[in-house]
Parts: structure tokens; C-alpha cells; sequence
């Protein structure tokens, strides 16, 4: 085998190992909980290019990711949440702070990003393709809805694709760092996929062109990881 297809067979395992893991992280019982990690990215800060940047991911990843953690561990310190699934969290979160809200959310939800993301080139999945096609008529029609949910988020926020209570998908979007698992949100579900349309996630290449960021997110879309999410949603 080539050195060069060595390589790429050994990029993909590594992405999958870390996506199973952190998959599994956020779907345990309290019982299996082991604590909130901060976690490996998978992939390098280029990988993503020419769709993401490297600066804007490696300052993305490392400072304001980072700091929704660190922040989000400093203001649980001494609680019970230090020992609770963030869904747990968020299924009650109209009881919390405006800081475990903003930075509980920001951690999970940047958590979601990395993963709905690869530079391993794949097709949408079956299962995840007739779904969509149910709901929307074609994947066209349902990227066409999520788009317009991230161009229409006014200010800072995410876009969101995810399950209901009934098993059906729906697209939304949320202000700040709130998510569809937060019981302070209208729309609410488990997400499948999310993009974020912060500023700081693409406007040091995009600048006001948000919505050329979010026609390129497409190209980068791990849609393995989507319909794993589906699997397990379903399977609530």
C-alpha cells in the first residue's frame, strides 16, 4: 500500500476513534458519567481548508472554545453539575445562571461542531438521506431550510438539524449559545447537527460573507457522524 494511502487510512481511524468517544461521552447515563473533558480536535487546525481556515480554527478551538469550558468548570465547582451529563444540564436550565447557560452551552455546542466536520470526503448516508427526504423532499429543500436558518439568525448564534420527541427532523436556530436540548428554548430537540455563525467562527476569512461561510460548511460535513446522531436520537 502507498505511504500516501497509509496515511489517509490512518487519519480516518483516528477521527473515528475520537468521534466515537466523544459521541459516547455526551449519551451516558449519570451513572457512566465520567466527568466534562475538553476534547482532542481530531483533525489539524489546516485540515479543514480551503472551506475553514487555520487561524480561525486553532483560535477557535483554543481560546474561545477553552475558555466556555474553563468557564463553565469554574462556575460549576462545588456543585453537583461538575457530575452531570450536560444534557441533564440543559434539560433544566431555566433553573441555572446566565453563566452555566452561556458557557455549559458553548462547550457542548462547539463539542457538536467539531465533530459534524472532517476533511475525509463522504456521502450522506442512506438512513440520514430517506429521513430527510421525508421531511423535506430532497437533501436540496433541507439545505436550503438550514441555510436560511443561519443567514436569518440575527446577531450571534447556531443553526440547528435535530430530532423531536417524535423522531421527526426539523431545522431551527438559536440565539447565543443556547441549543434545542435547553428547556428555555422554543423548538426543542435533540441536534444532529449544528453549525455555528458566531463572527468568530469564519470572519477572519469571510469578513461579512456569512453567507459564503455557510454554502462552503457543506463541503466539510461528516455525515457519518450525523446519522450516528440520528441513531442514537431515535433510540431515545
Amino acid at each position: 500500500m502507498k505511504r500516501r494511502n497509509i496515511l489517509s487510512l490512518v487519519g480516518i481511524v483516528l477521527i473515528s476513534t475520537l468521534t466515537v468517544g466523544l459521541l459516547s461521552s455526551f449519551t451516558k447515563g449519570s451513572a457512566g458519567f465520567d466527568g466534562h473533558k475538553f476534547p482532542e480536535l481530531g483533525y489539524a487546525y489546516n485540515a479543514l481548508e480551503p472551506y475553514i481556515d487555520a487561524q480561525t480554527m486553532e483560535i477557535h478551538y483554543s481560546r474561545h472554545h477553552k475558555a466556555y469550558y474553563t468557564n463553565f468548570m469554574t462556575a460549576a465547582e462545588g456543585t453537583d453539575m461538575l457530575k452531570t451529563p450536560l444534557e441533564q444540564i440543559f434539560s433544566n436550565m431555566g433553573k441555572h445562571s446566565a453563566t452555566i447557560r452561556n458557557n455549559a452551552g458553548g462547550h457542548y455546542n462547539h463539542n457538536l461542531f467539531w465533530e459534524n466536520m472532517t476533511p475525509v470526503k463522504n456521502e450522506i448516508h442512506a438512513q440520514l438521506k430517506a429521513a430527510i427526504e421525508k421531511e423535506f423532499g430532497s437533501v436540496n429543500a433541507f439545505k436550503e431550510t438550514f441555510n436560511k436558518a443561519a443567514m436569518t439568525r440575527f446577531g450571534s448564534g447556531w443553526a440547528w438539524l435535530s430530532v423531536d420527541k417524535n423522531g421527526k427532523l426539523f431545522v431551527s436556530s438559536t440565539a447565543n449559545q443556547d441549543n434545542p436540548l435547553m428547556d428555555v428554548v422554543e423548538e426543542r430537540g435533540t441536534p444532529i447537527l449544528g453549525l455555528d455563525v458566531w463572527e468568530h467562527a469564519y470572519y477572519l476569512k469571510y469578513q461579512n460573507k456569512r453567507v459564503d461561510y455557510v454554502n462552503n460548511f457543506w463541503n466539510v460535513v461528516n455525515w457519518k457522524v450525523v446519522n450516528d446522531r440520528l441513531n442514537a436520537a431515535l433510540k431515545k
